[in-house]
Formats: C-alpha cells, sequence, structure tokens
C-alpha cells in the first residue's frame, strides 16, 4: 500500500467514527481542539497527522488511538 492510500483511509476512518457519533467536522475540530479546515483535509486523505493530532483526534472520538488506525469493514 502506497502512502497515500494510508493517508485515505485513515481519513475514511476518522469520517466514519464521527459520523457513527453525529459529529460534523466542526463539531470534531472543537473537541478536539483543531480547525474545521483540518479536519476536512484528514478525511480527504491530504495530511500526514502527527502522532499528538492522532491523540487529540481519538480522545474527542473517544476511541484508542488504535482505533483509528483500523481499517473499515467497507474498505479494501
Amino acid at each position: 500500500m502506497d502512502d497515500r492510500a494510508v493517508l485515505v483511509k485513515f481519513g475514511l476512518r476518522v469520517r466514519e467514527l464521527r459520523e457513527a457519533r453525529g459529529l460534523s467536522q466542526e463539531g470534531l475540530a472543537e473537541l478536539a481542539g483543531l480547525h474545521r479546515t483540518y479536519i476536512g483535509s484528514v478525511e480527504r486523505g491530504e495530511r500526514n497527522v502527527s502522532l499528538v493530532n492522532i491523540h487529540r483526534l481519538a480522545r474527542a472520538l473517544n476511541v484508542a488511538p488504535a482505533e483509528l488506525l483500523l481499517h473499515s469493514e467497507g474498505g479494501s
């Protein structure tokens, strides 16, 4: 799997978890202490997310950081 594919799958997982919790990108951004446009770029696979921001996203989504690295069942 190339780097871009890893970023896209991570972004899809963040989106999946965010939507499952009924959060908007803005809502997740607020909970994570990040900007809404940053969340959008993560979900589109445009960002190589730092470990600190993985932790922030996981905390905001109320999951372990490892949960963000799991591929969704619908993913390839």
